[in-house]
C-alpha cells in the first residue's frame, strides 16, 4: 500500500540523538507514513538503534550507504520513497506529534506545492525560538510565494516542511554534495514552487547538540565550513540571479545579517592569512549595493576586513558585545548635522575611515506610543511617549495629528518630562470624518525629521479611535 508521507532521515554518529527523533516520528498523529532512515556510514550505536525501530515497526525502512554527507544521503533515500507528500527530519531533531498532519492538511485543503511552518530550537533540553527563522511565521498565509511573502527568504532549511512529491521531481530538486546542501534546495524549491502554506505552528525541534560529537552548525566557524557556506552562498545567489533577481537584494541582507557572524567568529579566533583571505572574498561575492545598504556597526566591521585591518576588527566585535543596551548614534556637526554610529576609530587619525561608514541616519526611527487614554467628561486626555530609537536625547519639535484617510484634525503637543507628552481629543473636531481615525506624531530634532503614527502601549499596535463608540485597540472607551 503506498504511504501518504514518505520522510527522508539521513544519521551518522547520532547515537545520543537518534532514538528520540525516531519516537518522535512513530507517534505522529499522521500514521499513514513510511520512514526511510539512510545510515550514511555511522560507526557507533546510531546504526543499532535503527535496525531496532525497523523490526518493531513495518513503517521504518534502512538503507545504507559509504559516508558521502548529507545530501547524498537524502537523494539515495528520496529514491526509496514511495509517499504523495515528501519530508525530510535530521536524526538529532524532534517532530512534534501533529506536525506532519498539520502541513499534509494544508496541502490538501490548497493544492500548494509546499507547506512550511515554525521552528523551536532545542538548548539543553529546554525549547527557545530558532533566531535563524525569527519573523518569518508570525503572520501565516496560504497560497502564497516567496516574490510576495519576501520574508521567506529566511526560510533556508528543508525540515520544517512538507513538500507534495510531485512537485520535487517536476522541478527537478537534487541535493548537492557538501555540508550546507539544504540551502540551496530551499530556496529553489520556494521560488519554483506554484504555491506555498505558511504555518503559524511551530513544527520542528532544531536541536543544538550538548553531547557527542558537534553539528556541523556548531562547527561553522571552521575555515573548511566557511568555504562550504560561501559554496551554498554563491549557488542560491546564481540561482536567484538567473530566476528572481527581485529577492537578490533580501538574501543579501540575511547573509551579512546572519551567516557573517560565523566569518566574524573565525577571524577572532585565527590569524591564518588563509582566513582573512576567505573573508574577503566573502564581501566581494555580495558586491556594493548590499554593502553599501548594510547598517552602520556592520559596514565598519566589513570596511576593516576589506583593509586587513583584524586587530581592529577584534575591537569592534568586543565593543559590540559589550553594549547590552544597544549602540547609539550621535550627531555631529554645527551648520551641517549628520548621525552617526557612537563606534570606535570614528574620525581616528591613523585609520582615517570615511565618516560615510558610520552613517546612521536611515537607521533611525521614531519610537512612538499611547499609554494612557480617559474620558473627562469634556475631551478624551491622552498620555504618550515619543523618542528615536537608539538616540539617547529628548526630541526636539513634536507635532501630533489625527487622520481618517482624507482629513487632517491637528493636536496641541503639551510636553511631560523628557519622552512623555499629553494631547486632548474633543470629539466634536471629527465630526462628519471617521470611522476610525489614526493618531499620528512627527518629531524634528537638528535636521532629523521622522514621522510615523502612534503604536499602543500595551497591544504594540497602530493606535486608532474608531467612531461611533470611541473604542480603541486595547481598550474601549465611551463618551
Amino acid at each position: 500500500m503506498i504511504p501518504l508521507l514518505s520522510v527522508v532521515v539521513p544519521f551518522y554518529n547520532v547515537e545520543p540523538y537518534i532514538t528520540e527523533c525516531l519516537k518522535s516520528l512513530a507517534v505522529q498523529t499522521l500514521d499513514d507514513l513510511e520512514v526511510i532512515l539512510v545510515d550514511d556510514g555511522s560507526c557507533d550505536g546510531s546504526r543499532r538503534i535503527a535496525e531496532d525501530f525497523v523490526a518493531g515497526d513495518r513503517r521504518f525502512v534502512l538503507i545504507e550507504q559509504p559516508n558521502q554527507g548529507p545530501g547524498p544521503a537524502r537523494n539515495e533515500g528520496i529514491k526509496q520513497a514511495r509517499g504523495t507528500y515528501l519530508a525530510f527530519a535530521d536524526a538529532d531533531d524532534v517532530v512534534p506529534p501533529d506536525a506532519y498532519e498539520r502541513l499534509v492538511a494544508k496541502l490538501a485543503e490548497t493544492g500548494s506545492d509546499l507547506a512550511c511552518g515554525a521552528v523551536g530550537r532545542l538548548v539543553d533540553g529546554a525549547l527557545e525560538e530558532s533566531t535563524l527563522h525569527e519573523k518569518v511565521f508570525r503572520r501565516p498565509a496560504l497560497c502564497t510565494h516567496i516574490t510576495d511573502k519576501q520574508v521567506l527568504i529566511r526560510d533556508r532549511t528543508v525540515w520544517n516542511k512538507v513538500y507534495r512529491r510531485d512537485f520535487w521531481e517536476r522541478a527537478g530538486l537534487e541535493f548537492p554534495a557538501g555540508i550546507y546542501e539544504d540551502v540551496p534546495v530551499a530556496m529553489q524549491a520556494h521560488v519554483l514552487a506554484t504555491g506555498v502554506d505558511m504555518v503559524g505552528d511551530v513544527v520542528y525541534h532544531w536541536r543544538r547538540r550538548d553531547e557527542g560529537e558537534t553539528s556541523i552548525t556548531q562547527r561553522r566557524a571552521e575555515p573548511t565550513n566557511l568555504h562550504e557556506r560561501l559554496a551554498a552562498i554563491r549557488a542560491v545567489r546564481a540561482f536567484l540571479d538567473e530566476r528572481a533577481p527581485e529577492l537578490l537584494g533580501g538574501f543579501d541582507a540575511l547573509v551579512l545579517e546572519k551567516d557573517f557572524v560565523f566569518l566574524f567568529q573565525a577571524l577572532e579566533a585565527s590569524d591564518e592569512p588563509e582566513v582573512l583571505d576567505l573573508a574577503r572574498s566573502w564581501v566581494a561575492e555580495l558586491g556594493p549595493r548590499a554593502l553599501a545598504g548594510a547598517p552602520s556597526l556592520r559596514r565598519l566591521e566589513l570596511h576593516l576586513i576589506e583593509r586587513g585591518l583584524v586587530a581592529e576588527l577584534r575591537a569592534v566585535r568586543d565593543f559590540r558585545r559589550s553594549r547590552v543596551d544597544g549602540t547609539r548614534v550621535v550627531p555631529r556637526g554645527w551648520r551641517t548635522t549628520g548621525w552617526y554610529g557612537d563606534y570606535p576609530f570614528f574620525r581616528n587619525r591613523r585609520l582615517r575611515i570615511p565618516d560615510d561608514v558610520f552613517d546612521a541616519r536611515d537607521e533611525l526611527k521614531l519610537i512612538a506610543r499611547v499609554e494612557e487614554c480617559e474620558w473627562t467628561g469634556a475631551e478624551y486626555r491622552v498620555r504618550g511617549h515619543v523618542s528615536i530609537h537608539r538616540v539617547d536625547r529628548r526630541v526636539g519639535r513634536l507635532d501630533l495629528w489625527l487622520r481618517d484617510g482624507h482629513r487632517k484634525v491637528p493636536l496641541e503637543a503639551r510636553r511631560s518630562g523628557r519622552y512623555g507628552f499629553v494631547t486632548t481629543i474633543d470629539p466634536g473636531r471629527l465630526d462628519g470624518g471617521g470611522p476610525s481615525w489614526r493618531l499620528m506624531a512627527r518629531t524634528e530634532t537638528r535636521g532629523l525629521v521622522l514621522k510615523d503614527w502612534c503604536r499602543d502601549g500595551e497591544a504594540n499596535a497602530a493606535w486608532r479611535f474608531s467612531v461611533p463608540g470611541w473604542s480603541r485597540t486595547g481598550m474601549d472607551i465611551t463618551q
